[in-house]
């Protein structure tokens, strides 16, 4: 019987696919490696080892593009471009070529969580083999069809020529319809000497859209049949709903439905302001019991300390061998409040039920496969029916509302079923009911020699939880524990090493005979809390740089030779001398009211290596501090895109500063007090300083995530050099002018 689809064309096929990847018509040595082995399987570079098949990531597609599928999302770092340099980098095809997809659940690889600077070492790092790897066995397929040895093959944007003058294309040269064959992480990428993408400043592929005023953010996209949702939140975390009148918002024009569900109130209308209005008639009608328990923020850090934490954690223990006798004990306390993301756009989320029961939302989410995984929970349903697809928003690094969002939206969407329903929270909503970076209270104490050498240094830290994402449990959705029903926010964990949490850069890097870290980490939270930018790092860092500099202050000698007395690692100490040559260090004249400070971390103590130096002026008849210089030296191991890596230091360096001189999560005992951009002031354009930022690039070397490596430097640069400035050393943030009159006129 003759085959029906015989009189197609390949090629015909392939178009009508739309795309196309590989199958093998040839073996290859490491698939008998791989069926050989036991149950288990060599490591693979990056987040190729836990996402193995090809197939998950890469597409060879009829149109002579080529699809590379990423679970990491773009929130303003530059990781879709940096990715796309790469693949195109290793597969030696044009820039224009690459069409990325990035976080839909439907399609990408699941990479986790798109946090803690972990794009460039998990996924560019798999895209990289990857991609390579594809080469490869695409040259090997060549070699077969043009009867030429490897040897004698090129590729120049896709098309494989031969010494002979035969040539053949990628999209010639494929066969059947999958990839599914795994990686094997053996094809070494190319040699720096060879790039032609990579340590490029390639503009980034979301800015022309961007510059054009094109939808792509979450907030300005409006599918056909859209209608409008606004939630009614409590005035406080336990306020209990005592009755609310329904009927003031069902009978108000435009007004589609009102959802309630336990203490979780909505409404849908047609348009915007419909449903804001009908949502604030909800409110003005509802009565709440409301409690008197929050520590308020002056109170927190006194709360904290005698708080009996969920355990106390022996994070570093390196007992000094020798027996010397310390000739001076020094101490500090530093203390850092509660901060907002304070995301410039509010969340927001698109949710889609449709009559087969297939829920697709899209967000701006972090963590779209973990949140997707919790919505279903939360709602029911089989996850498989839960669709995430990441939408660029408005810029957050760390758990804000994004996830909060989607949940509101997809309940919401589940009560009004068959269009898409969009939700975004008031700015009210967003700072009060957003999870907050925890406050942290870091004693240091160090015994010394007579010439200032460290003998013990040890460091002890009071936090609470970074990190309640809603990591496919239920609990940690805000809405979720609203309902008829609630769910239990789970018993939150620490993070353990190489990149820990509360504790994360609490380990200095510097070298020191005894070294003691502990950290007590307590669980029960006044105010809700999470991932901010670095997590514990920006307070630890804060706390380590300031006291090594009071220490070398005590001794009398300059700050940056003292910090390289105890940096053996080369790189450090590279970054450090050359943030002190940028910003004229040793040449530096003296004036009142002016002065000069550095900061530096390895951020996580396994990515990029940052220095921070700052020049600063503070008026001493209004405690306002003004930075007048800023530079940085960073070394983030083989740069992609250096303008990339600038740009997220720069945007760190510009947050940090906001953090140290401005922001302060105010509450009182019943509820939170900030509410708009007065009670919790962020930097202006006014404020930014200029800023110079220059990098040290490592050819061949692994890639360092950079996106949260300059947060801790700057704030102790800061302090540093508001302490050089007027001869007072402060310690607890913000530096606001208040807080450095009062320091003053204590001096």
């Amino acid at each position: 019987m003759k085959n029906p689809s015989s009189s197609l064309s390949r090629r015909s096929l392939l178009k009508s696919l739309g795309y196309f990847s590989l199958a093998f018509g040839i073996p290859l040595q490491s698939d008998l490696s791989l069926a050989d082995a036991p149950n288990t399987k060599p490591a693979l570079p990056g987040d190729l080892n836990t996402n193995r098949k090809l197939s998950a990531w890469l597409r060879i597609n009829a149109d002579k593009t080529v699809t590379l599928l990423v679970g990491k999302v773009e929130l303003g770092q530059g990781v879709l471009t940096a990715v796309s340099q790469v693949c195109a980098e290793e597969l030696d095809v044009d820039m224009s070529r690459v069409k990325v997809i990035s976080g839909d659940t439907a399609l990408v690889p699941n990479e986790g969580v798109t946090a803690g600077s972990f794009s460039m070492p998990y996924c560019a790092t798999a895209v990289q083999y990857a991609s390579a790897e594809l080469r490869s066995i695409l040259l090997g397929l060549a070699s077969e069809k043009l009867k030429t040895p490897l040897e004698g093959l090129s590729v120049q944007d896709g098309l494989i020529k031969s010494v002979t003058g035969l040539s053949v294309s990628y999209w010639d040269l494929v066969l059947g319809t999958a990839l599914e064959r795994e990686a094997t992480g053996t094809v070494k990428p190319k040699d720096p000497s060879q790039y032609k993408y990579i340590g490029k400043n390639i503009i980034r592929v979301d800015f022309p859209k961007k510059m054009t005023g094109q939808e792509i953010f979450i907030q300005e996209l409006r599918p056909k049949g859209m209608v409008y949702a606004h939630i009614v939140r409590p005035p406080s975390y336990l306020s209990e709903l005592l009755s609310v009148d329904e009927n003031a918002a069902r009978s108000m024009p435009g007004v589609l439905k009102v959802v309630r569900n336990g203490r979780f109130l909505g409404v849908i209308a047609k348009r915007e302001q419909q449903a804001l209005d009908a949502a604030n008639a909800l409110s003005k009608s509802a009565k709440w019991a409301e409690h008197t328990e929050l520590p308020t923020h002056e109170g927190i850090f006194d709360w904290l300390l005698k708080t009996k934490p969920n355990k106390i954690i022996p994070t570093k223990q390196q007992k000094r061998a020798s027996t010397e006798v310390p000739a001076k004990v020094i101490e500090a306390t530093y203390f850092r409040p509660f901060h907002m993301h304070a995301s410039i756009g509010t969340s927001c989320a698109i949710a889609t039920l449709d009559a087969a029961g297939q829920l697709l939302i899209q967000t701006h989410s972090q963590s779209v496969f973990e949140t997707g995984l919790a919505i279903a929970k939360m709602l029911g349903m089989d996850p498989s029916k839960v669709r995430c697809q990441h939408q660029q928003g408005a810029g957050c690094y760390g758990h804000n509302m994004a996830d909060d969002a989607a949940a509101d939206a997809a309940l919401l969407a589940c009560a009004y079923p068959g269009v898409p329903v969009r939700l975004q929270y008031t700015r009210q909503q967003e700072h009060q009911w957003e999870p907050y970076g925890s406050a942290m209270v870091i004693k240091t104490k160090a015994a010394l020699d007579e010439q200032g050498k460290i003998l013990d240094w040890d460091l002890q830290l009071w936090s609470n939880p970074h990190g309640t994402r809603p990591n496919g449990d239920a609990g940690n959705l805000l809405s979720a524990r609203y309902l008829q029903k609630p769910f239990e926010l789970p018993l939150p964990i620490n993070g353990g090493p190489p990149n820990y949490a509360a504790d994360r850069n609490a380990i200095a890097l510097y070298d020191f005979p005894g070294h003691q870290v502990l950290t007590h980490f307590i669980t029960d939270m006044p105010v809700r809390v999470s991932s901010t930018r670095g997590l514990g790092a920006y307070a630890n860092i804060f706390a380590i740089e300031s006291f090594i500099d009071e220490l070398a202050h005590a001794f009398k000698v300059d700050p940056v030779e003292y910090r390289l007395r105890f940096l053996k690692d080369a790189r450090a100490r590279d970054v450090i001398q050359k943030a002190a040559a940028m910003l004229g260090w040793g040449s530096f004249v003296k004036k009142p009211g002016h002065g000069r400070g550095i900061g530096f971390a390895k951020y996580k103590n396994t990515a990029t290596y940052c220095a921070v130096a700052l020049e600063v002026e503070v008026n001493e008849k209004t405690g306002r501090i003004r930075v007048t210089k800023a530079v940085s030296s960073a070394d983030a191991g083989q740069i992609v895109n250096p303008d990339g890596v600038k740009n997220q230091i720069e945007g760190g360096l510009i947050q940090s500063l906001s953090w140290t001189l401005k922001e302060e999560v105010k509450f009182d005992q019943t509820r939170i007090l900030a509410e708009d951009w007065t009670s919790y002031p962020i930097l202006t354009f006014s404020e930014i300083p200029n800023i110079d930022i220059e990098l040290i690039d490592r050819p061949g070397m692994p890639f360092l995530g950079c996106g949260e490596a300059s947060q801790g430097p700057t704030s102790a640069a800061l302090a540093n050099a508001v302490f050089d400035a007027t001869g007072v050393r402060f310690r607890r943030l913000p530096f606001t002018p208040d807080r450095i009159m009062q320091g003053l006129r204590k001096a």
